[in-house]
């Protein structure tokens, strides 16, 4: 059998390729379908051309008449779906991608490291590629290329990398991706990329610093804490107002004191998918030279309940000063984040502050794995997320962000609770770390011109499928990566 293939999505009321000499309406038409071909149909022919395997896939019924956003995640379930049916046939090595419809919706699941071939394992037969002990890379077992080469393919490339790689950190367990062993793998994923510098900091720094709500929940654990920045400045003036990402990283979350459920609870190894995915995305945004300035920073730590962890009720200053009640050590995200919010909003004053966390359980109620909740003080932030979220079905949902939940936090013994009972539970973890975002626009709205626009992403529920798409299998997902690059790419656009 050949060791290449072409995958070809297909309209099927006009099919039609970039192939040289290949009549696919012709080989198409030699396989009986009915009126409607739904999208991911795919059918693979072994004898065209020169006897390399062709799979060709369905766009779906009237794909000319949709709209340009729906047109986009046809081709990505096309691509996948013939990727699917082409990943299980022995010997294949290289697949050239017919990328004419677009080439940026086609790579995302078709190149290298596409979202359709990645399949996590760390089992030893075959030998896995995500191995942490490996002395040599495993090649992916297909290679992806277009059929002419563009700059949209190449963006592509680097938004399903940095996809892929959010995917791995969040699917690697505890004992391998520990705060340390984070740092070390992006440091190691950012070598030799220009404009970028990269600082990791330790524990005592973080005291000096007074960030006591992070620091609080480090008390369980004898696994050293990192908070970690890194800095890219793609902008002309280096010295312009910069972007920041903030990530949650707790890389283990047991609950602490205030125990989990044993069941499921291995999933929590994910609980750092803030940091892995602020990161990943920067990675992306440096690798493509966009012309801005960022700042990304991630406090890791695992929450477990150790001799010197911290208890309910204990009470902590934050590094702004405020005093925070620990109800329940289950709530440790918006802790680690509070500190980490403030930092980068004074020390940093970007423009605009994005916080990404798989905070809470009830925006899994709320939203399920479908769409990331998005709490925000600015408009203009918020339209900017929902379209980037759009452009690459990568969609987001605004929820309410109101004083009127503020009671339910505000009436312990502190300045604030870091719960507020079962009730708007994500709006409450919200309102919370509102408290830390420096700058933003006060409610009288007196100083629009000047406030950092703030939003705060809880993908608690989308972090992880527990259902496959025709381009991503069951599993972590790396949401919202590819969002949050096109988020960025807009705005240097």
């Amino acid at each position: 059998m050949s060791t290449s293939a072409f995958i070809v999505p297909i309209d099927p009321k006009a099919p039609a390729t970039a192939i040289p000499n290949v009549d696919i309406a012709k080989t198409w038409a030699t396989v009986p379908r009915g009126e409607k071909v739904d999208v991911g149909t795919t059918s693979v022919f072994y004898d065209t051309p020169a006897t390399k395997i062709t799979a060709a896939s369905s766009l779906g019924n009237n794909f000319s008449a949709k709209k340009a956003e729906v047109k986009r995640e046809l081709v990505r379930k096309s691509v996948g779906s013939a990727v699917k049916a082409l990943k299980v046939l022995n010997g294949l090595k290289e697949v050239t991608v017919d990328a004419s419809v677009d080439p940026h919706a086609a790579v995302l699941p078709a190149v290298a490291a596409h979202l359709a071939l990645y399949d996590f394992s760390l089992k030893t037969n075959p030998p896995s590629p995500f191995n942490p002990n490996l002395k040599k890379p495993i090649p992916p077992k297909l290679e992806f290329k277009p059929i002419e080469s563009s700059k949209e393919w190449d963006r592509g490339v680097a938004y399903a990398y940095s996809q892929n790689l959010a995917r791995t950190l969040m699917e690697l367990p505890a004992n391998m991706m520990t705060p340390t062993a984070f740092c070390e793998r992006a440091k190691a994923e950012f070598t030799g990329i220009e404009n970028v510098e990269i600082f990791v900091r330790d524990e005592d720094w973080a005291a000096s610093k007074g960030m006591n709500t992070f620091l609080s929940v480090t008390h369980g654990t004898n696994e050293p804490a990192k908070f970690l920045e890194i800095h890219y400045k793609g902008a002309s003036q280096k010295d312009a107002q910069p972007i920041a990402f903030v990530g949650k990283g707790i890389t283990f979350d047991s609950g602490g004191i205030s125990l989990k459920p044993g069941e499921g609870m291995k999933l929590m190894r994910g609980d750092m998918g803030g940091a892995a995915t602020v990161v990943s995305a920067t990675l992306a945004i440096a690798k493509l030279k966009l012309p801005v300035n960022l700042v990304t920073v991630t406090p890791l730590t695992e929450n477990l309940p150790g001799p010197s962890a911290t208890k309910p009720g204990d009470i902590v200053y934050a590094m702004n000063g405020k005093s925070v009640e620990v109800d329940n050590t289950d709530a440790e995200g918006r802790l680690v984040l509070s500190d980490a919010i403030y930092y980068a909003s004074t020390e940093y004053k970007p423009h605009t502050l994005i916080d990404v966390a798989t905070l809470t359980g009830a925006i899994v109620i709320a939203l399920g794995e479908l769409f990331t909740g998005v709490y925000s003080t600015s408009d203009e932030l918020w339209e900017k997320l929902h379209t980037a979220g759009e452009q690459e079905f990568d969609r987001f949902w605004r929820m309410p962000l109101s004083e009127d939940y503020g009671p339910q936090i505000y009436s312990s013994n502190a300045d604030l609770c870091n719960t507020g009972g079962r009730p708007g539970g994500s709006c409450t973890a919200a309102l919370f770390l509102k408290a830390f975002a420096h700058g933003i626009e006060a409610e009288d709205g007196s100083n629009a011109e000047t406030a950092m626009k703030w939003a705060h992403l809880d993908i608690a529920g989308t972090m992880d499928a527990t259902r496959p798409t025709p381009y991503q299998e069951k599993g972590m997902t790396g949401r919202p990566v590819r969002a949050l690059i096109e988020y960025v790419r807009g705005l240097a656009n």
